[in-house]
Formats: structure tokens, sequence, C-alpha cells
């Protein structure tokens, strides 16, 4: 069909040109970094909803701000806890995991959505190596003991940030549980 004879149809045409293009991409399933993190463990859902006094410990041990006091647990059967959580890149959330071991160190982070047009390069391996080992009291900050990633700067600060508060969350929440 030409434009000749469709004149309604340049418009809408020109309307989808400017549109900005959608990216997703979706890394991994929550069972699938489950099974990457503690493999042959079995895992208990323990969804947890912190009061207000964890909330106020978390933030101050943390120094971010829990917006959503329901957190995604699953106890692991081998000793330790993965959890889900979300946070704002530039635009978009960015869904991720952490594993944190017996010790309450980070054991792996995997990013299981990724809806931002750039920046993807938070999923690289070595990018989220550096969380591996990490606890709580950590400085977990980006120029510091996380390299920042050009072209990214704002998802690498909040998923570092993520990462942060889900230790200190533990640290408050679930290493006594």
């Amino acid at each position: 069909m030409s434009s000749k004879n469709a004149p309604w149809l340049m418009p809408i045409l020109g309307i989808a040109a400017l549109a900005p293009a959608a990216y997703a991409a979706n890394y991994l399933t929550a069972e699938q970094a489950r099974a990457a993190m503690f493999p042959r463990a079995a895992f208990a859902e323990q969804p947890l909803t912190l009061t207000p006094a964890q909330t106020a410990q978390i933030q101050k041990l943390s120094g971010q701000r829990v917006l959503n006091p329901k957190v995604q647990a699953w106890r692991v059967s081998t000793g330790g806890w993965f959890l889900v959580d979300r946070v704002i890149g530039k635009h978009e959330f960015i869904t991720f995991a952490v594993g944190v071991d017996a010790a309450g160190a980070v054991k792996g982070v995997e990013i299981l959505d990724y809806r931002e047009s750039y920046g993807g390069e938070v999923n690289s391996a070595a990018w989220r190596a550096q969380f591996v080992g990490k606890r709580a009291d950590a400085p977990l900050k980006l120029g510091g003991d996380i390299r920042n990633i050009s072209g990214a700067t704002l998802s690498s600060k909040h998923i570092t940030d993520g990462v942060k508060r889900l230790l200190a969350t533990h640290a408050v929440a679930l290493a006594s549980a």
C-alpha cells in the first residue's frame, strides 16, 4: 500500500518514528539465578515485611531509603539467603538478585530484568563479581570499592546502593532468623 492510497498513514508513521525504541532484556528468572548462585540447594520462600523500626535501622546502616517494606526472600538449605529487589536505573526499574552466604557476605549478584535503553554493561560478570565477599559493613561506594561503568553511571550507582541496602536488610532482619 502506498502513501498515495492511504494519506492517513503518513501522520501515524511520523509519530511512530519519533517514539523512543523500547528496550528490555530479561536475563534470568529468579529460579535460574538461585540455581546459579546456590547449585544443588533447596529454597524456602520466606517473604518478609519490615517493621518501621527495622526500616529505620536498615536506612541508618545502609544510607539508603527503603522504598518497599516487603522483601522477597528465600532461605537457602545450604545456608544463606537469596533476595530479589529492584532499583530505578535512569528511567526504568532494574530487577536484581543478591545471594548472601551463611556468614553474611555476598555470594553473587545477578541482573534479572534490565529495561533501560543503554547501560546494560552492569550485567557483565566482571562488574557483578566486585560485590562477591562484601558484607553490610563494606563501604560499597561507586568509584571507591565498586568500579563505575561509563555510560551506565546511574544504573551502576543504583545497583550498588541496592546491594548495600539488601546487605543491611540481611543484617537487621534475616541474619538471626
